[in-house]
């Protein structure tokens, strides 16, 4: 006579044990157990469907994922994912452009040379993500209403080897007015870098904006107004960029053409 178990629930309907708790601490690598998509942890999120991580690929790809029970793989094991604690320290001290911090230091006196950016929006993103490492090397950043004026500008500064001029263009590409305009500069204790995008905002990563890619404005349209419009945002500028400055956490949310020609500028305006 066969003997059955006595426990004919299926297995898929069995309680499972609960798995060890793991805070979601910065750079912790997990893979998702329904996807297998393995990334190092970029944040957490409280949305209105619930607590989420959002994981970055070895290629820089980003996935979103809510934080379910038993949801991920650490080394192996099966464990939970939590919000980590707003005291607990970090688990590397860096700034958000993935220097070593220092902590306490103190702001050093400003230095004579100075660092130009276009505009307004310019300068809040280099002072987000910058910010920190600009404070202890003692570099202030200004921002210009355009760089038409660009040579009468650095004439003005008076640049030296004491006071070096570092200046950061939009849309800086051959053939463009940016780059006629730059050409015309040749002190050499000035340097001007940039990057190939219309406006800054194209330097931020369209998938840390949320969006699948920035959006191809018209020719002789506002460019600001047309990416608002092409995404359905209301058409408030000023909202509409602190809303992709507040999807930028380090400078892994921008893309390698503005942070190799911010670090460039950095390195020219602090060489002795």
């Amino acid at each position: 006579m066969r003997s059955y178990s006595p426990d004919l629930t299926p297995p898929w309907k069995k309680k499972q044990t609960p798995a060890p708790e793991v805070a979601a601490e910065a750079d912790l690598v997990v893979e998702e157990v329904s996807t297998g998509f393995c990334g190092a942890v970029v944040r957490c999120e409280k949305t209105a469907e619930g607590p989420t991580v959002t994981l970055e690929d070895r290629f820089g790809k980003h996935r979103v994922f809510p934080l379910a029970p038993r949801g991920f793989l650490l080394e192996g094991k099966v464990v939970t994912l939590v919000r980590p604690s707003a005291a607990a320290p970090a688990r590397t001290a860096r700034t958000a452009s993935g220097s070593l911090a220092v902590p306490g230091a103190r702001a050093r006196v400003a230095r004579a040379g100075r660092i130009y950016v276009e505009g307004r929006h310019d300068a809040e993103l280099v002072e987000k993500v910058w910010g920190d490492d600009l404070r202890i090397e003692g570099v202030v950043v200004e921002y210009l209403e355009g760089i038409d004026d660009l040579p009468a500008i650095v004439a003005e500064f008076s640049p030296g080897p004491d006071a070096r001029l570092g200046v950061l263009v939009d849309h800086l590409v051959p053939g463009s007015k940016e780059s006629r305009i730059a050409a015309s500069v040749t002190d050499a204790d000035v340097l001007i870098v940039g990057h190939p995008y219309i406006d800054v905002w194209e330097a931020v990563k369209p998938s840390s904006v949320g969006i699948a890619g920035w959006p191809r404005v018209p020719r002789g349209e506002d460019w600001k107004t047309g990416v608002c419009r092409a995404l359905g945002w209301p058409e408030n500028t000023g909202a509409a960029w602190q809303h992709v400055l507040s999807k930028v956490r380090s400078y892994k949310d921008l893309d390698p053409s503005l942070l190799g020609s911010v670090e460039h500028l950095i390195d020219f305006v602090t060489a002795p």
